[in-house]
């Protein structure tokens, strides 16, 4: 008989329905559940495997609950970087018909870490530093949408690899606001709670012995807030421009598409001297991910659909193809898609085909300097599977990964 419980969702998996909801979270049995890394949170949350998807389940109010999964939804419509809310199991009762807490679920997003399963180990400044660089990205995506988070922290943040740079997702959003646009104040509290927050984190990582002992936990907190408004003034600043300079328009809106981000406008006036003063209008970002998407078909994290496009653009030089679409069809049937099914099926759970593709490039050039030639791509292939690979765990799930807590 299944359990009086309430669902709402936009698309609901039935298995669902055969989860335990008439037992407390913290008190679901193990056969139920997959040991995934997860970071700290207030709330009880488990995993659960059902087929092929790995769902996150959060014991919260009923109020929070139904808050968070409308903001998930709406960030869902904008193609914001966050998990994607599943459902809402409200109406619980356990065996006694004494009242259980609502769950919130979302899906996992695979390839993902929370920040203590990156630090396993002592954490390096070269690694904190392309994380907060994602986190200040991530922010500075979400102001742009008017998005107020208003519990910025690590913990409330997924990683996933980004050829050699990570991409930050936001996980918890049950103290977020979506505006029209936000003021310079709000933007400032944002950033002062996730100073606050940062701050905890990074003491919580050095009592634990995860921090290098060159990282002071005040610096990277206020590294964070520096990331973000160095970031933020790049996109927004006013820039004057010569009469006769113009072409200073045109690098400024190349610059900011480097940085992923597209311009779907740009406001001019004329100030005294006969000078422009030039305001892009940033709309997104994700500049290289859509346009490797339009090509090829391929969705890649930023940093990755760049440097794929790089890879794309050689061929296209080396083939002495004319037309941008032709180039890109040959480069996923003759380059991408021979390189990703050459790699065992049970190997490939460590990493996910954009981001093996660009480790095995970047392996063949190590691999080519090293001989002094070009060593090929099928040898560069084999190398890296049984040199790299192999050793490496799975990142699409990580099972049974123990992080310390402490």
């Amino acid at each position: 008989m299944l359990d009086p419980v309430r669902i709402t969702s936009a698309l609901i998996d039935p298995a669902l329905l055969d989860l335990p909801w008439s037992t407390p979270l913290e008190e679901w049995p193990a056969d139920h559940l997959v040991a995934l890394p997860q970071g700290i949170s207030r709330h009880v949350v488990r995993f659960v495997r059902l087929g092929d998807t790995v769902y996150a389940v959060k014991e919260t109010g009923e109020r929070v609950a139904e808050r968070e999964y409308d903001l998930l939804r709406a960030l869902e419509r904008i193609d914001f970087p966050s998990v994607e809310a599943v459902a809402i199991v409200a109406d619980r009762q356990d065996d006694a018909g004494e009242p259980l807490d609502p769950v919130l679920i979302t899906r996992h997003l695979q390839f993902s870490l929370p920040y203590r399963a990156l630090f396993s180990h002592t954490l390096r400044p070269e690694t904190m530093t392309r994380l907060l660089d994602a986190l200040a990205a991530l922010i500075v995506r979400m102001h742009l949408t008017g998005f107020f988070w208003g519990d910025c922290s690590l913990s409330n943040t997924l990683f996933r690899r980004d050829a050699g740079a990570f991409a930050a997702y936001l996980v918890d959003a049950e103290t977020g606001a979506l505006h029209s646009r936000l003021s310079d104040g709000q933007r400032g509290e944002d950033l002062e709670i996730a100073r606050l927050n940062i701050f905890g984190e990074a003491l919580d990582l050095q009592a634990a012995g995860l921090l290098h002992e060159s990282i002071d936990p005040e610096v990277v907190c206020d590294e964070v807030v520096r990331r973000y408004e160095g970031l933020w003034h790049e996109i927004t600043y006013e820039q004057q421009v010569e009469r006769d300079h113009r072409h200073d328009i045109e690098r400024r809106i190349r610059r900011l598409n480097e940085l992923g981000f597209d311009v779907a406008e740009v406001a001019m006036s004329i100030v005294d001297g006969g000078r422009y003063l030039v305001r892009p209008k940033v709309v997104d970002a994700g500049y290289h991910t859509r346009r490797l998407l339009r090509l090829t078909g391929l969705d890649a994290e930023e940093n990755q659909a760049r440097r794929l496009l790089n890879d794309l653009d050689a061929y296209r030089a080396e083939s002495d193809l004319i037309d941008e679409q032709q180039a890109a069809h040959r480069w996923l049937t003759e380059v991408f898609e021979p390189v990703v099914r050459a790699v065992p099926a049970h190997l490939r759970q460590k990493l996910e085909p954009q981001e093996l593709f660009l480790q095995i490039i970047e392996h063949k050039w190590l691999l080519s300097e090293r001989a002094g030639r070009d060593v090929g791509m099928a040898p560069a292939v084999q190398s890296f599977l049984a040199d790299e690979l192999v050793h490496r765990p799975d990142e699409k799930a990580v099972l049974g990964v123990e992080v310390p807590t402490g």
